[in-house]
Order: structure tokens, then C-alpha cells, then sequence
């Protein structure tokens, strides 16, 4: 049984916007930190966003700060990536990943072990 999965990706025209979903189950939002990342065409995967349990604190990448934002919702169990004015260099297949909370107090994308890794959603932005 998956423990992410994400949702909500697709085409879109530059300066758009999409929101992405990934749902959590078997696990608690209560224990683990949350991360973004993506992996553009013919690229390495990298970091852009996480979310900290409690929501104690947030990071974005440079490459989406003022852009993305990224929140929990508990009612529905899931942590959202919220994209406004997408850029064709935003295109990459993301992926939410969990961190157990017991080792960090934050969260981070980078120098971190995630145990939970979801299949990853299509972003394709058009120029």
C-alpha cells in the first residue's frame, strides 16, 4: 500500500498555475517533516520545498521562493505544493518525500534520509 502519493500535475502555459497534492496514509502528519522535490528532463533530482511537522517551519529553494508555497491540511491528510507563475524550467516529474521527525526539529530537502517516497506527478509548462 503506497504511503505518498502525489496528484494534480499536468500541462500548463508559462505564468500559470497548478497545485499539487500528496496524499499521506499509514503514517502521521503529527511525526513526519515533508519534502518537494522534482527532476527535470535529463537532470538530477533537487530539493524544493519541505514542511516541518506542527508546521514549525517552512523552506523553499531560491529557484521558487515567492512562487510556490507549500502547507498541510490535516482535515484532508494531505501536504500541497501551491505553483503560480510557472516557467518552462519549472517542468520535471515531482515528488513528495517524508522524513521521520525524531531525528530533526526542521525540516530540510538536502543531508536528509526520507523513508517514504511517493511515484511522482508530470509538470510540463509551455512557453
Amino acid at each position: 500500500q503506497s504511503v505518498l502519493v502525489e496528484s494534480g500535475g499536468g500541462l500548463v502555459q508559462s505564468g500559470g498555475s497548478l497545485t499539487l497534492s500528496c496524499a499521506v496514509s499509514g503514517i502521521s502528519l503529527d511525526d513526519y517533516h515533508i519534502a518537494w522535490f522534482r527532476r527535470p528532463p535529463g537532470k538530477e533530482r533537487e530539493g524544493v520545498s519541505c514542511i516541518s511537522v506542527s508546521d514549525r517551519s517552512k523552506d523553499y529553494e531560491d529557484f521558487v521562493k515567492g512562487r510556490f508555497r507549500i502547507s498541510r491540511d490535516y482535515a484532508k491528510n494531505t501536504v500541497d505544493l501551491e505553483m503560480k507563475n510557472l516557467k518552462p524550467e519549472d517542468t520535471a516529474i515531482y515528488y513528495c518525500a517524508a522524513e521521520s521527525a525524531i531525528v530533526n526539529f526542521f525540516c530540510s530537502v538536502s543531508g536528509r534520509r526520507f523513508s517514504y517516497w511517493g511515484q511522482g506527478a508530470q509538470v510540463i509548462v509551455s512557453s
